[in-house]
């Protein structure tokens, strides 16, 4: 599927583990499917939410080929390839689009924090030996390093450098991103749940969403609201998600995401250490986020 563009949701997909700590690739078929079906744009797996870290890279690829197996062209896969490495980094995208990935994102370098010429460089150095579209991914809160704006600006006339997914908390950033590509062919993407209409309101095209794993229908109806021009809908859809978002991230993400994937039914909740399972307050907390959550369908 040939990507131009980035518009719309994209959720960020859970890695489903058996209790030995295998992958469970019947049930992440079946989610595949499911998110597919409720009409998001894309799908992302084995990104920081698809517990990426705690993959081998032989599993890293067999994940994103049973999705794109699990969807056969329904909608495109963006495959998460990125290292703090960037020879690692390159391998990952080449196996990832060698595997049928339709675009890739890719983390910002964590743990070295190279300077803003190595940042550049890094991204420079796969987006030219990988000829498919590709997503900056900035958040400092996971890589210990910000990319500048002035990075994101440079990197945007790269033309296999589509998109850069916001997740920097910061919306001032944000906005000047948008600002400074306007007359390049890029989109920012909301990486943050609770600064999705946010990020739309200045210009952003859609989400690579956690949120949406749980609630696809309602995140997709917020966001191409807002993406029509229908803001007043697209703000009762943001408030009427916004306590599953806050409770989404009472812990590190995946945690309460696969939680909550397991209370619906959708998946085992399993993670892999040196992450557990969600605490018993929390746990109690989410349970009472979802119930209070009418089924979508009831209300069209």
């Amino acid at each position: 599927m040939t990507l131009t563009e980035f518009r719309g949701v994209y959720p960020a997909m859970t890695t489903p583990f058996h209790e030995n700590g295998g992958i469970d690739f019947e049930t992440l078929r079946a989610d595949a499917q499911r998110l597919a079906d409720a009409g998001v744009d894309g799908l992302v797996p084995v990104g920081s939410t698809g517990e990426s870290a705690t993959l081998s890279h032989d599993e890293h690829i067999e994940v994103v080929e049973a999705v794109i197996d699990a969807v056969d062209d329904d909608v495109p896969v963006i495959a998460g390839s990125g290292s703090n490495n960037t020879r690692e980094a390159l391998s990952l995208s080449r196996r990832s689009a060698d595997a049928g990935a339709d675009a890739l994102l890719l983390i910002s370098p964590y743990y070295n924090k190279p300077e803003p010429q190595g940042m550049y460089e890094h991204y420079r150095t796969i987006a030219d030996e990988i000829d498919i579209p590709q997503i900056v991914y900035n958040v400092p809160g996971r890589t210990g390093q910000n990319i500048s704006v002035d990075t994101a600006v440079d990197l945007a006339s790269h033309p296999n450098i589509l998109g850069y997914k916001a997740a920097s908390g910061d919306l001032n950033q944000v906005s000047e991103v948008v600002e400074r590509t306007r007359d390049e062919d890029f989109h920012v993407l909301a990486g943050d749940d609770g600064l999705i209409l946010p990020t739309l309101s200045i210009g952003g095209t859609g989400t690579i969403s956690v949120v949406a794993n749980i609630e696809p229908a309602r995140t997709v109806d917020m966001v191409h609201s807002a993406l029509d021009g229908d803001f007043e809908h697209a703000r009762e859809r943001h408030h009427e998600l916004g306590p599953l978002m806050r409770a989404l991230f009472v812990e590190t993400n995946p945690i309460p995401v696969n939680e909550a994937m397991a209370m619906r039914g959708y998946g085992p909740g399993t993670v892999r250490l040196p992450l557990t399972r969600l605490s018993q307050e929390h746990h109690e907390e989410l349970a009472s986020v979802l119930a209070a959550l009418d089924p979508l369908e009831a209300e069209q």
